[in-house]
């Protein structure tokens, strides 16, 4: 008994760990629009969105429940199996972090709980259709509904503008944006911290410590909301300059749409229960607002990047999260040696990051170059009034000055 109490206590630790790096991988989905425009000063929106975090993980439990009790069978499931789960997941948020690619936390979590799962009980222990229904068509679905949200959204919000006065429509977006972005942290807190509530919760049943069906207990959902808060203040942000100057170059009109647009997305599928990727909608919304704008283009070499880490995010962390519960299955050593492993390589993750700091004072520093589709873009769009005379009277030589003291030629006569 006394060596179980050990292990769930593990399972615990490393879940809130994982709470943790979900905190400042996510940042950048509710601060970087904030961040890029200006509205916000860095270290002022970080703590805003980590306080905004804490709030939303008390306002509901749906997103939990579906984690604790309907992806994978709660029956067979061992604190092994849900701790294998949660390497696979922390090191796949560690990778992308340091690579500064905004790929889904959550899909992480449930790629390391469907893998480690898989290896333990077998394909039959995960619900294929909660799986389908909840996780991966709101995958799909979400972004897509974002990005058209906020395409029309800020075509509509430039409709508006030309009937404003310039310097007073933009303070009003920048405040606009800071409550949307204030909106899309506290949908964060809604969606993302319930996700650890929920593995956690998954281990206190799989432990016997509490009962099956039952919600997560009042400290679970309090440590797992100080742990992504304090994660979220930390502030990602290498994936915030991927968001905020990477993918799109946007103006306070845009943010506003893009966040606005991304916080309802969220706040609807916590309500609903949908394990939602805050990832995929906000990029979606960023990507949209992008193309919203007349003009406006998308770094479409580093949204490309994104999709496919987008897609390989559930299988890489099955992957490690089987391979960690087949060692965590050999004994007590074999869990010790994937916690060794844990350690080890985000300590060598982190130790590589240090090559390239990137923090509150070069966030919004970039040098993306600009894609294939941007450049062919850029080609074939005419050149602003003006360029076409400036360069052909650059190319018409000047007439040549005379240093000789011949006298001028006298006026022809009248």
């Amino acid at each position: 008994m006394e060596n179980f109490s050990l292990i769930l206590a593990i399972v615990v630790v490393t879940a809130l760990a994982f709470d943790f790096t979900n905190g400042f991988h996510d940042t950048a989905n509710a601060m970087a629009t904030t961040i890029s425009t200006g509205a916000l000063k860095p270290k002022v929106a970080v703590a805003m969105s980590a306080v905004l975090n804490l709030v939303g993980a008390f306002l509901s439990v749906e997103v939990a429940n579906t984690i604790s009790k309907g992806l994978v069978d709660e029956t067979g499931i061992r604190p092994e199996v849900i701790f294998a789960a949660l390497v696979g997941a922390i090191l796949w948020n560690l990778l992308t972090w340091l690579v500064g690619l905004p790929s889904s936390s959550s899909h992480a979590l449930m790629g390391g709980l469907i893998g480690a799962t898989v290896a333990s009980a077998g394909f039959g222990a995960v619900h294929g259709d909660v799986l389908a229904t909840k996780v991966l068509l709101p995958a799909l679905a979400a972004p897509i509904v974002a990005g058209l949200a906020a395409l029309l959204a800020t075509r509509f919000s430039y409709t508006l503008d030309k009937k404003a006065e310039g310097k007073a429509a933009a303070k009003g977006y920048r405040a606009g944006q800071v409550a949307s972005a204030g909106l899309v942290s506290l949908a964060h807190g809604t969606n993302d911290a319930q996700k650890t509530m929920g593995i956690i919760t998954l281990a206190l049943v799989a432990g016997g410590v509490v009962a099956p069906d039952a919600d997560p207990p009042t400290w679970v959902i309090l440590s797992a909301g100080l742990a992504i808060a304090l994660g979220t203040y930390i502030g990602g942000w290498r994936i915030i300059r991927t968001m905020g100057k990477g993918l799109t170059e946007l103006q306070p009109q845009q943010g506003f749409a893009a966040q606005t647009s991304a916080a309802t997305a969220i706040l609807a599928s916590s309500h609903l229960g949908f394990s939602l990727s805050t990832t995929h909608v906000v990029s979606g919304s960023v990507m949209g607002a992008g193309l919203g704008r007349k003009g406006g283009v998308v770094r479409w070499s580093t949204a490309t990047r994104m999709l496919v880490a987008w897609v390989l995010t559930l299988p890489a962390a099955a992957l490690v999260g089987a391979g960690a519960e087949s060692v965590t299955d050999l004994g007590d050593w074999g869990t010790a040696l994937v916690a060794v492993f844990l350690v080890a390589a985000s300590a060598a993750i982190w130790k590589l990051s240090r090559r390239e700091v990137v923090d509150a004072s070069n966030v919004n520093e970039t040098e993306e170059p600009p894609g294939v589709v941007t450049t062919a873009i850029a080609a074939v769009t005419p050149p602003p009034a003006g360029t076409v005379s400036e360069e052909l009277t650059a190319t018409i030589s000047a007439p040549a000055t005379t240093t000789t003291t011949e006298p001028a030629a006298p006026p022809a006569a009248v």
